[in-house]
């Protein structure tokens, strides 16, 4: 059942979901806008497995050991989510007794878009990029970038999507499709930029240039710190004109806090 959804705003965009009856849609905790009263609203733990986002239930065959077994898969997926930095809950949204409608909105001012999963490739995103899917949309944590991404804490912890269905993303300031194929085969973005891309897209994190005088001036005077996404091969990838933490940077800026100077972000004072 495709999700009916449109995409409404400019500056800070929506996503209005229609839900056919007993449809339902799930999202992040704190993504949620409006509902109409016949949506019915419930909070769980567990992400959705893509069989349609009901819970397996124990019942009389399952017995203690498959009710432990279900708790335990549920203890793993939040423990994964913790650590990623990501919300411990979900909300699910299903439609009763007719039609029903359901908003849900970003936490930034910039774009939103709706990716449709055949079943045949997944979907990577940016941690915090995901907003809402449909039930039959699994949603899991992925690790890449390797042992440069993982000390320079950037690009490692990644959202992925897998199933068939409808999953909405939101990103900052405006988005850009790109496909390396286009480009040589490969790109090189700053690392706050990636929203989202296709599974077969080859991504890592790399240093900005070697450890000698160019590389230096690269990594304190240009404002990018130390490192760069790599995305290699061909499909689609997604990218965002601003990124957090220039968001950060002006707001702070504004209010007379900037403390960033002119050495970039390699020796910012910036807490938080």
């Amino acid at each position: 059942m495709t999700l009916q959804q449109e995409i409404v705003g400019n500056a800070m965009q929506m996503a209005v979901v229609n839900l056919s009856p007993g449809q339902t849609v799930y999202c992040e905790a704190g993504k949620f806008l409006f509902k109409t009263p016949n949506v019915t609203m419930e909070t769980r733990l567990s992400a959705p497995s893509g069989s349609g986002g009901q819970q397996a239930q124990g019942g009389a065959g399952a017995g203690m050991g498959g009710l432990l077994r279900q708790a335990m898969g549920t203890a793993m997926q939040v423990g994964q989510r913790v650590l990623a930095g990501e919300s411990m809950a979900f909300q699910y949204f299903t439609s009763q007794g007719g039609e029903g409608t359901v908003g849900f909105a970003g936490v930034l001012p910039g774009e939103m878009r709706a990716l449709e999963l055949n079943g045949t490739r997944a979907w990577f995103a940016e941690k915090d990029a995901f907003v809402a899917a449909e039930s039959t949309v699994e949603f899991g944590i992925a690790f890449a970038g390797g042992r440069t991404g993982m000390s320079g804490g950037e690009g490692f912890v990644l959202e992925k999507f897998t199933g068939t269905g409808t999953v909405i993303i939101a990103g900052a300031g405006n988005f850009i499709d790109l496909d390396p194929a286009d480009f040589g085969g490969r790109i090189e973005v700053d690392t706050g930029c990636v929203v989202a891309f296709e599974e077969g897209i080859r991504y890592g994190v790399q240093r900005v240039g070697g450890l000698n005088r160019q590389g230096i001036m690269n990594a304190v005077f240009g404002g990018e710190g130390l490192s760069l996404a790599t995305l290699e091969g061909q499909g689609r990838v997604i990218l965002q004109s601003l990124t957090i933490e220039g968001l950060a940077n002006a707001l702070r800026k504004a209010q007379g806090g900037d403390k960033q100077g002119p050495t970039g972000g390699l020796f910012s004072t910036n807490v938080g």
